[in-house]
């Protein structure tokens, strides 16, 4: 499964699923961002269908940012069974975001 893009009026479906699902906030004019998409798309191919991978663009979708109070980027949270666990601002290297991951 490739990462998915939400918008403000998608993606309270697309979270409301079983399992685990990574959701990265994110803008295409930040650095950070752009050096985090690369880990982001390896630890979506190691999670084979197992993890949803989201994308949601702040600027673009600023009610789902202003929801989970947004405001730094990259921001990632992680949701499990539809109910966010965990808040991480800034650039995870694979590992410690497949270590996230496995915790939940």
């Amino acid at each position: 499964m490739a990462i998915q893009h939400a918008k403000d009026s998608t993606f309270k479906e697309m979270v409301q699923t079983e399992g685990i699902t990574v959701v990265n906030f994110w803008a295409p004019w930040c650095g950070p961002c752009r050096m985090f998409a690369p880990v982001l798309e390896e630890f979506e191919k190691e999670a084979n269908d197992s993890i949803k991978v989201i994308k949601v663009n702040v600027d673009e979708n600023p009610v789902t940012s202003s929801q989970f109070q947004i405001m730094s980027i990259p921001a990632t949270i992680i949701f499990k069974d539809g109910k966010p666990l965990y808040k991480e601002l800034g650039i995870l290297p694979t590992g410690a975001l497949q270590q996230l991951v496995a915790s939940k």
